[in-house]
């Protein structure tokens, strides 16, 4: 079909296009939507997953960079009634007014390699009206997203998939099915936000941002790794061995971590705080006291 249109796949846009039939419906399967739901697709390409997730009766927002795929992906969708073509590129799209339809959308998609931890980051940290997603990247991509502490795939993405979603892969996607074949082998990753975070008591961006800390250095102990960071104290008080690494954390004690540092930070602002107000006495003055 490409051929037809005198296109290309676009190195620039990480396109790899699902061509086989069987993979396409295996994912508008385990989608499990229909009539009623509100379903994102980003990177829609010629609109194979888009015209089968278009025939469970959902209704489908499939958004696509390509100047000239979009126009593809217009002509094979313009019957439906159910599908909306965005030409956008999704890393600049302001998502609030596109998804306003719903509260509760689904990702299905087949997202460009070079851009899909990105994505899944940014829209479970700002866009809640995403419930689920079923996504399929690279499997080393996949592995990371699911990854638990103690594992080598475990880093920074995994803790902020675990502290929004749960995750799992539910199948494995050879490169025989895309066009042009890519030189590694995919995953369909399916997440799921949780009702409320992974741990509680900390700030999304000020916990994400001590993870990265600690991720940046994975070879050193946490004690060095975060030594402008956290005091001995916080790990004592977090009940976290200084002398880990960043992998040998879960979720739940970069949290107790987080906690520990917060706290610290709390008291000695308030005891700045405290000692820099004039004291009631000290700063009260007899207005009434008579002039010689």
């Amino acid at each position: 079909m490409l051929d037809k249109h005198g296109l290309a796949p676009r190195r620039a846009f990480g396109q790899n296009f699902v061509v086989d039939a069987n993979t396409v419906h295996k994912i508008a399967r385990l989608a499990d939507v229909g009539s009623g739901d509100f379903v994102l697709e980003i990177g829609a390409g010629l609109g194979s997953l888009t015209l089968a997730l278009a025939e469970t009766g959902a209704n489908v927002v499939a958004v696509e960079i390509d100047n000239g795929l979009v126009e593809v992906l217009r002509a094979n969708t313009k019957d439906l009634a159910n599908v909306e073509v965005i030409h956008a590129d999704a890393m600049e799209l302001d998502w609030q007014p596109l998804l306003a339809k719903s509260k509760q959308w689904h990702v299905i998609a087949n997202l460009p390699y070079n851009v899909a931890t990105i994505i899944v980051a940014d829209l479970l940290d700002g866009i809640a009206e995403v419930k689920h997603m079923l996504v399929m990247v690279q499997s080393e991509v996949a592995d990371r997203l699911v990854a638990r502490a103690g594992t080598d795939a475990y880093g920074a993405v995994s803790v902020k998939v675990d502290y929004w979603a749960s995750s799992k892969i539910v199948g494995q996607v050879p490169p025989s099915v895309f066009f042009p074949q890519p030189r590694v082998d995919s995953a369909l990753v399916d997440i799921r936000r949780r009702d409320k975070p992974g741990v509680e008591g900390v700030v999304a961006k000020e916990l994400f941002s001590l993870v990265r800390s600690g991720f940046a250095k994975r070879r050193k102990m946490l004690r060095r790794a975060l030594d402008t960071i956290a005091t001995p104290e916080d790990f004592v008080k977090a009940e976290v061995n200084p002398e880990s690494r960043a992998e040998q954390l879960d979720l739940a004690a970069w949290g107790r971590l987080r906690r520990a540092i917060d706290t610290r930070l709390s008291q000695v602002t308030t005891t700045i705080r405290d000692s820099a107000a004039p004291s009631a006495l000290g700063a009260s003055t007899d207005h009434n006291t008579p002039s010689d």
